[in-house]
């Protein structure tokens, strides 16, 4: 029973491993599969990124902006915008070289470890049917001699009984000799009791002779038998213990070494490839934190100072030959010219006070506009947490800052901002530009009266007459 338990477990063996080696097959071939499949997504991917790429490149070589390029005045907008571009031209290559990687190597990598798995099994099972074959060998010979030990031992049990039967008859017949005296017996039985002795005598020595050789037969045999068994369990403790193992390593061998060699190559492309793309936003984000609002209104005006260069002062075009190009303040207008500057002068301190104002308030409400244009809405690293269920991340995103009822609050806040923004700057605009030209006039008045005459035009019938005749005449 127990040699047949082995013969079984020899063969279940070998069906053992020879399903690992299949399903080893099995995973090998899903992953080339699977790789054959990603690569041709990275191809089309890249393909697709290219002409993304390409189709706003076209539409830009020809424009405004790029022959601002040209001469070194972009604009950081487009600035980011270019490089955004860029950005994707090199993750259209990247890509590409995924697939190539992914078809050149890891298939090929995937492919070898396949046919290392077929190789190994063969001449594993090679040499496992041979340590099979010797294992039955010895089994076989332990059961041979476990027979003639067996057979050894039931002759020599057979001559010990034949032994014991023939002392028993001599010691019954010895017996008999005991009880009837020889001298009784008649003289014709005596000879035919001592044939009868011999035959017992001579049949007991034949007996122990036999139980002798056959004593020392079963000796042998078991001794035999014996040094077989120890033999036989030491050859099969040290195949269940020791080959086995070893049989299965040689099938093993350097398979995961191998697959860990192929994985680490994807797992290397998969790394440079984000290396290369978190290198390309790095130089975008860079241009995004270099957004400069007025760098980029110097950057403009520079490229059209002839469009924004302040045109030449008016100068006074003199009449019918008229030489005097300044302001009279001789009498007797004089004094018309000194009611009209403290006029101004009163006017301009006014305007000045509301002007202030209105730009406090300006600077308020634009600082207002920028906390609402510069709040940091853009992380959406919740949605990125795969770690939660699709429903829970869903429910996330609609109750971010993107969701429509925030968006539409944020949209209304911002343009009522903007519409009292533009009134203010507006007003603010208006005064400012009220207070240059009446400042332009009050200081050609102060330098043309000086600063004698100005002291003492300050009287009080001065600024009477001023008051009654010529009150709002500017």
């Amino acid at each position: 029973q127990s040699l047949f338990k082995i013969r079984t477990q020899l063969v279940e063996q070998f069906k053992c491993l020879e399903q690992q080696s299949e399903s080893r097959l099995q995973l090998l071939q899903d992953l080339q599969e699977f790789f054959r499949r990603k690569a041709e997504i990275e191809l089309e991917y890249s393909r697709s990124l290219e002409k993304l790429a390409e189709r706003f490149s076209s539409k830009i070589r020809g424009s405004r902006e790029h022959q601002f390029k040209k001469d070194q005045h972009l604009l950081s907008p487009v600035n980011c915008w270019y490089l955004v571009l860029t950005q994707t031209r090199r993750e259209s290559r990247d890509h590409a070289t995924l697939n190539d990687i992914f078809t050149n190597n890891v298939i090929v990598r995937l492919s070898q470890i396949s046919e290392d798995v077929i190789r190994l099994f063969k001449k594993s099972k090679e040499i496992g049917l041979q340590m099979h074959e010797e294992l039955l060998k010895v089994t076989n010979e332990l059961y041979t001699v476990m027979k003639t030990y067996h057979m050894y031992h039931a002759e020599s049990i057979s001559a010990e009984s034949k032994l014991k039967e023939a002392e028993k008859q001599e010691e019954k017949q010895f017996n008999k000799s005991g009880d009837v005296s020889v001298n009784l017996l008649r003289h014709e039985e005596r000879p035919q009791r001592r044939s009868s002795v011999k035959k017992i005598e001579k049949m007991k020595e034949k007996r122990q002779a036999k139980y002798s050789e056959n004593k020392l037969k079963c000796t042998k045999a078991r001794n035999d038998y014996l040094l077989n068994l120890a033999a036989t369990n030491a050859a099969v403790s040290k195949y269940y213990i020791h080959d086995v193992s070893d049989l299965i390593d040689c099938c093993d061998l350097g398979f995961h070494a191998s697959l860990a060699r192929t994985f680490r190559t994807y797992l290397s492309a998969e790394y440079n490839l984000e290396t290369s793309r978190h290198e390309g936003l790095d130089i975008i984000e860079n241009a995004v934190d270099n957004l400069d609002a007025r760098s980029d209104k110097h950057t403009i005006m520079d490229m059209c100072n002839q469009v924004f260069c302040p045109p030449l002062k008016f100068e006074f075009q003199p009449h019918m030959g008229d030489e005097v190009c300044q302001v009279s303040a001789q009498q007797p207008v004089q004094t018309e010219l000194l009611m009209r500057y403290h006029q101004l002068q009163s006017r301009l301190a006014t305007l000045k006070i509301e002007n202030e104002e209105v730009r406090k308030t300006l600077d308020a409400t634009m600082q207002t506009l920028q906390d609402m244009l510069t709040v940091e809405d853009f992380d959406v690293s919740d949605a990125f947490q795969h770690s939660r269920s699709t429903e829970s991340v869903k429910s996330a995103a609609s109750e971010t800052y993107m969701s429509k009822i925030n968006i539409a609050k944020r949209r209304a806040n911002q343009q009522e901002t903007e519409m009292f923004y533009f009134t203010k700057f507006k007003e603010y605009l208006n005064g400012s530009n009220l207070i240059t030209k009446l400042q332009a006039k009050h200081d050609l008045l102060k330098q043309t009266l000086g600063e004698g005459d100005i002291a003492l035009a300050s009287g009080s019938e001065l600024w009477l007459w001023w008051c009654g005749d010529r009150a709002g005449s500017l």
